[in-house]
């Protein structure tokens, strides 16, 4: 399905619901699965949660989790530790190209028993698990924090608990904070100190928890993208958000002060309110504590004319697509001047945005709700909009209801 946004209007003083986040879902889905007692509420309605609480309920031999990078990594970390269960992990055709090997060697040094079906490295995997005994293993910290989060999550289940050290310097921190965190919430013991982080061995049940997933800060960015857009005075309140996140995506607050946008936390929502407009300065940030808004920011940045400085980008290009690669090309398509490398991003500041293009969206959910905000200024079109449901599945009936005029 392909969605042409006719140029459109925000209306304002909006209030717009988003589902728990993707990132919380998904980690509590998986120690929900060890620890039955945990009861979750304001869970994820995204295709990721959906596909990773089925993969995490079926009695199938085969588990086919399509697009769900985060699924692929905790799962396998998950089926590791399944004593006398064989299981065949698989996924698309771009799943097949994402590397799973960093974590598959570190299963393995803890006892894993895991083979690779095809290509050395690369998804298919066959996973026959096992009780896993040993209880230290190193990463390098610049590796994604998926790798480490998997690991973590299954470590209170290992029969001596788990010792990770981190080698170099750590990115990605907010989302290994997160998993702790979560961990500690559900009664499970943790430390991080410098690059060490330990995890207790429990066997035992714990007591029953109800725990509440925030909404989703990536979620978020692209009302935040929006009300830059906007006219001064714009604003639009979002929930349920909290002042105190777990969420590295909840940056936003900070970096879209650099977009006029302030950020005024209620109860339980956030109101964000277009205060200027002078964007005196040329934009800089680095985000690798926060790399899935990258595409919001740069597209934010385009629709105002600004030029854009973005580093700490090398996670994009293992995720559905090359985002990099997506975003200079897609931009370019509009009239942006893109250059990247393996980590950055540079867009020149430009007043032209050429109408009625059509963004290619690479099966990348993403890469559709990032330009959609772009209908604010032009006419566009969005390629395969039904992406969107990988984790925002409403994104375009609450897009229709705050005054996009969707064909």
């Amino acid at each position: 399905m392909d969605i042409r946004i006719q140029k459109s209007k925000l209306l304002n003083h909006q209030n717009i619901k988003i589902t728990g986040s993707k990132s919380e879902s998904n980690r509590l889905l998986l120690l929900q699965a060890l620890y039955p007692e945990i009861s979750i509420e304001n869970l994820s309605n995204s295709d990721d949660s959906v596909l990773m609480q089925k993969a995490l309920t079926t009695n199938n031999e085969i588990v086919d989790i399509h697009h769900a990078g985060t699924a692929m990594r905790f799962l396998t970390a998950y089926f590791s530790i399944q004593n006398d269960r064989e299981v065949i992990l698989t996924g698309s055709s771009r799943m097949k190209e994402r590397p799973i090997k960093i974590l598959v060697d570190a299963l393995r040094a803890l006892g894993a028993d895991i083979q690779y079906l095809e290509n050395d490295g690369y998804p298919p995997i066959k996973i026959t698990g096992k009780k896993l005994t040993k209880s230290r293993v190193a990463l390098k910290a610049n590796v994604s924090s998926q790798y480490i989060s998997a690991l973590l999550l299954i470590a209170s289940r290992l029969e001596n608990g788990l010792e990770l050290n981190l080698e170099g310097k750590i990115t990605s921190v907010p989302y290994i904070k997160m998993t702790l965190s979560l961990l500690n919430e559900v009664g499970i013991e943790t430390s991080f100190i410098e690059n060490t982080i330990k995890v207790k061995s429990n066997a035992s049940n714990l007591k029953p928890k109800v725990l509440t997933v925030e909404s989703d800060w990536s979620s978020a960015s692209y009302f935040y993208s929006l009300i830059a857009l906007s006219d001064v005075g714009s604003e639009i309140t979002i929930s349920s958000y909290k002042i105190q996140s777990l969420q590295g995506d909840s940056v936003l607050a900070e970096i879209y002060q650099s977009f006029d946008v302030e950020t005024h936390y209620n109860e339980n929502s956030v109101r964000l309110v277009k205060v200027n407009d002078t964007l005196a300065k040329d934009l800089n940030f680095h985000l690798s504590d926060a790399p899935d808004i990258a595409q919001t920011i740069a597209v934010t940045a385009y629709g105002l004319g600004k030029a854009c400085e973005m580093t700490g980008l090398h996670t994009l290009k293992i995720k559905e697509t090359d985002r990099l690669v997506a975003l200079k090309t897609e931009l370019e398509k509009l009239g942006a001047d893109v250059s990247i490398t393996d980590e950055s991003l540079s867009l020149k500041s430009s007043n032209t945005i050429n109408p009625n293009v059509s963004i290619v969206t690479y099966k990348d959910h993403r890469m559709a709700m990032a330009f959609a905000p772009l209908g604010l200024k032009t006419s566009i079109i969005i390629e395969k909009a039904d992406v969107v449901s990988k984790s925002y599945p409403q994104f375009w009936e609450d897009f229709k209801g705050i005054g996009f005029n969707l064909k």
